[in-house]
C-alpha cells in the first residue's frame, strides 16, 4: 500500500506552499488539504495569471487529479463558494476534481461575529486574528456543538443551526457587541445551497480506498509550523495542527502511512500577526525584505513582519516533522545584500540555548552567524550547478545544520521557477 506524502510549512505561514504542491501535483493523484480553513492564502503563479486558494486545494488546476476537504479543515461556504466559483470561470470542472469530507466542520456567520468580539476584548493583547471565525468554530469543534459539512444534508439542519446561532447570540451579549448576521447570513445559505452540488464524502474512507489502489497522496497544510496549536508560539496560533500529525487527525491516516514530509521554508523569515519573533527586523534592511519580497497578506493583505532566517527555530520544526526533505523559497529576495545574517542560538536571560525553548517570548536575543551575499540575480538559474558559491555555501550550511537536503529551490514565483535537485 502506497504511503501519504506531506507539505507544510515550517516557520510562521506564507512559506509557499500553494507553489510547491503546484509544482509537486504531477507527481500525485490526490491532494488533501488536512487542517486549517479560509485563513489560508496559497498563491498558485502559472500562464501569467495568479490564483489565490484558500480552502480548495492547491492541486485544483493539475489535469486529472482529486481534490480532497478533510476532516481537520473548517469551512465557511461563502468563501468556498466564491473561490469555486472563480475556478470554474477558468473553465475547470470543480464538481469533478473536488470532494469535501462531511465530517468537516462548518464556519457560520456567528462563529466570524465571536472572532471580531473576542478579538476586540484582547484589546493590546490581541492574538492577530483573520477574524473570519476559524478559531470559534475550533472552538465549537472541541467543545461537542458544531455543525458539520454531512449535517448539511439531514432533515432537521435548519434546527441544528438555529440552536448553535442562538448559543452564540448568548456569548456575543455576554461580550457586549452588537452585530447584524443577517446579510452574511443570507450569503451563507446561498453558499450552502451551492455546495450541494458536490459529494460529501466519508473522506477517511476515500483517502484509504485511494491508497489501496496504489494512488499517490498529498497531503496539504496551512499556516506553519511554528503557529501549531500545541507546539507553536503559544498563545500567538492557530487553531489546528498544523505539524504532521495534523495529517493523522485530519484526514484519518495512520502514523505509519506518512511517507515523505516535505518541509518549506523561506530563506529568511516573515510574520503576520501578534506573537514572538526573535530575528523580526525593524530596520531599513526589514523594509527591504517586505517590499522586494512582496510581503503582504495573501489573504488579509497585511504588511508581513520581516526578518533574518532563525536556524533555532526551523531546526525546532523540521524535528517536529520528521522533515524528510527542505524547500527552500524566496531564495531571489535575497540577491542584492552584501551580508546575509542567520539566528544559530538564543541568548535567554543570563544563558544561551541552541534550541526553540517554552519561553519563546521577546525577551529572546539572538546569536547570529554571517554569510556573504551573492549580488547578483539568480531568477534565471535553472540547475543548481548555476548558483554562485556564495549561494551553495548558504544552502549547504542549513543544510548541514538541520541534516535534511534541500531538495528543491525557488527563485520567483512562476512554476518555472523551480530547481529541483
Amino acid at each position: 500500500m502506497k504511503k501519504v506524502d506531506v507539505v507544510l510549512g515550517l516557520q510562521w505561514g506564507d512559506e509557499g506552499k500553494g507553489k510547491v504542491v503546484d509544482v509537486l501535483t504531477p507527481n500525485y493523484d490526490v491532494i488533501a488539504r488536512f487542517q486549517g480553513g479560509p485563513n489560508a492564502g496559497h498563491s498558485l503563479h502559472f500562464g501569467g495569471k495568479k490564483f489565490v486558494l484558500h480552502t480548495v486545494p492547491s492541486g485544483i488546476f493539475r489535469d486529472g487529479s482529486m481534490n480532497i476537504i478533510g476532516n481537520g479543515v473548517v469551512v465557511d461556504p461563502v468563501i468556498l463558494a466564491e473561490e469555486i466559483a472563480q475556478i470554474e470561470a477558468t473553465g475547470i470542472d470543480m464538481v469533478a476534481r473536488l470532494k469535501i469530507s462531511k465530517r468537516a466542520h462548518l464556519i457560520l456567520p456567528t462563529h466570524r461575529a465571536l472572532d471580531a468580539a473576542s478579538e476586540a476584548a484582547k484589546g493590546k493583547s490581541k492574538i492577530g486574528s483573520t477574524l473570519k471565525g476559524i478559531g470559534p468554530a475550533y472552538m465549537d469543534k472541541t467543545g461537542r456543538n458544531g455543525l458539520r459539512v454531512g449535517d448539511i444534508l439531514l432533515p432537521d439542519f435548519m434546527e441544528r443551526y438555529q440552536a448553535l446561532k442562538d448559543k452564540h447570540l448568548f456569548q456575543l451579549r455576554q461580550y457586549d457587541y452588537q452585530v447584524d448576521v443577517d446579510a452574511y447570513e443570507q450569503e451563507w445559505f446561498r453558499g450552502v445551497e451551492s455546495l450541494k452540488r458536490f459529494e460529501f464524502v466519508d473522506s477517511e474512507m476515500l483517502v484509504h480506498d485511494y491508497l489501496a489502489k496504489d494512488a499517490t497522496i498529498l497531503a496539504e497544510g496551512a499556516q506553519g509550523s511554528l503557529l501549531d496549536i500545541e507546539f507553536g508560539t503559544y498563545p500567538f496560533v492557530t487553531s489546528s495542527n498544523t505539524l504532521c500529525a495534523g495529517v493523522c487527525t485530519g484526514l484519518g491516516v495512520a502514523p505509519t502511512r506518512i511517507g515523505e514530509v516535505y518541509g518549506i521554508f523561506k530563506a529568511y523569515c516573515t510574520r503576520v500577526g501578534s506573537g514572538p519573533f526573535p530575528t523580526e527586523l525593524f530596520d531599513s534592511t526589514g523594509e527591504t525584505l517586505r517590499q522586494v519580497g512582496n510581503e503582504f497578506g495573501a489573504t488579509t493583505g497585511r504588511p508581513r513582519r520581516c526578518g533574518w532566517l532563525d536556524l533555532v527555530a526551523l531546526k525546532y520544526a523540521v524535528m517536529m516533522n520528521g522533515v524528510t526533505a527542505l524547500i527552500m523559497m524566496k531564495s531571489d529576495i535575497l540577491n542584492d545584500f552584501d551580508t546575509i545574517k542567520v539566528a544559530v542560538g538564543y541568548q535567554l536571560g543570563d544563558k544561551q540555548v541552541d534550541y526553540f525553548p517554552y519561553e519563546a517570548d521577546d525577551s529572546i536575543v539572538p546569536i547570529y552567524r554571517e554569510f556573504p551575499g551573492w549580488n547578483c540575480d539568480i531568477c534565471n538559474v535553472r540547475s543548481f550547478d548555476e548558483f554562485p558559491q556564495q549561494f551553495k555555501d548558504y544552502v549547504a550550511f542549513i543544510e548541514a545544520e538541520c541534516g535534511v537536503p534541500v531538495k528543491i529551490i525557488s527563485v520567483g514565483p512562476d512554476r518555472e521557477e523551480t530547481i529541483i535537485r
